[in-house]
């Protein structure tokens, strides 16, 4: 095992679904070899149609970003060591010899938010929270009104187009949930050959990535921090990531904030502004009479 912590369950069957067990992904892009397995096995077992991206000879990263049919994304991000904080990892000090440009791998996927504001923004309950705590679309409640693709915080969800199958409806990871029900592991963390992505209950898994952030501190990767924002209104992840330097670097924003929030607070905004020109009225009215 290459990763560090608790023991994982990718290659064992489990109960979680049937014990109501909150499971996640920890998922470790320094040992992430960029080979696109999860990639593939996440197309292969939900048959998920062609995506459409083709070879651009800018990258090995064919499939862009993550949309309703690439539900994983191994993100290739080639970056200049001199831009300080975007850097993943350190420099080798004293080193002039040393490759100017670093190569990170992030195999991306749906963070199955605790608050989650797709859930929040589907007007017909097509998208539910299961009983190990990720976010599901149902498709055949879907009505493609795609409210939830401007509400995810992460880009995540998309509407599908045509002329692919289903075309029109909000499709993502659905974390494998046809599998964990049989007790099976989610394929993409089924075939990691690294361990790189990790599948299991999530109080093990943010232990797991707590222990390796500090091996990894210990190295010399002063940058090492697990990206898991539950300071913020989306209050948590079942999809969290290790990463070495800025969540930005990895196409991620540091603070994701859902966008109900603000409409919270508009329409207490609203509400107050109703209530001073009520009693604005009424004051006119008795000084009239």
């Amino acid at each position: 095992m290459i990763g560090e912590g608790t023991q994982s369950t990718n290659q064992r069957k489990h109960s979680f679904a049937q014990d109501h067990v909150e499971v996640g992904f920890f998922t470790d892009p320094s040992v992430c070899i960029g080979c696109k397995a999860c990639e593939v096995a996440c197309k292969e077992w939900n048959e998920v149609p062609d995506d459409g991206f083709t070879w651009t000879g800018n990258s090995y990263d064919n499939t862009g970003h993550l949309g309703a049919s690439t539900w994983r994304h191994v993100l290739f991000v080639e970056q200049d060591r001199t831009k300080g904080n975007q850097i993943a990892g350190p420099m080798s000090l004293g080193n002039d010899s040393e490759d100017p440009f670093r190569w990170i791998f992030l195999s991306d996927v749906c963070k199955h938010c605790e608050n989650a504001g797709c859930l929040e923004a589907c007007p017909t309950g097509s998208i539910v929270r299961t009983e190990v705590g990720s976010v599901l679309v149902q498709n055949d409640v879907c009505n493609g009104c795609g409210y939830c693709v401007v509400a995810c915080p992460f880009g995540v969800i998309d509407r599908r187009p045509e002329p692919l199958p289903d075309a029109g409806g909000a499709f993502k990871c659905t974390f494998c949930y046809d599998r964990q029900k049989s007790g099976l592991t989610p394929a993409c963390a089924k075939v990691c050959p690294t361990e790189s992505i990790v599948f299991g209950r999530l109080d093990d898994l943010r232990a797991r990535g707590a222990a390796r952030v500090r091996t990894l501190q210990g190295q010399g990767y002063d940058d090492a921090q697990l990206y898991d924002p539950q300071e913020t209104s989306v209050g948590g992840i079942h999809a969290f990531f290790l990463l070495l330097g800025e969540a930005e670097a990895y196409g991620l924003p540091p603070r994701p904030q859902i966008p109900t929030i603000y409409l919270k607070s508009s329409w207490a905004a609203a509400v107050v502004t109703a209530i001073g020109a009520i009693a604005a009225v009424g004051a006119a009215f008795s000084f009239f009479a």
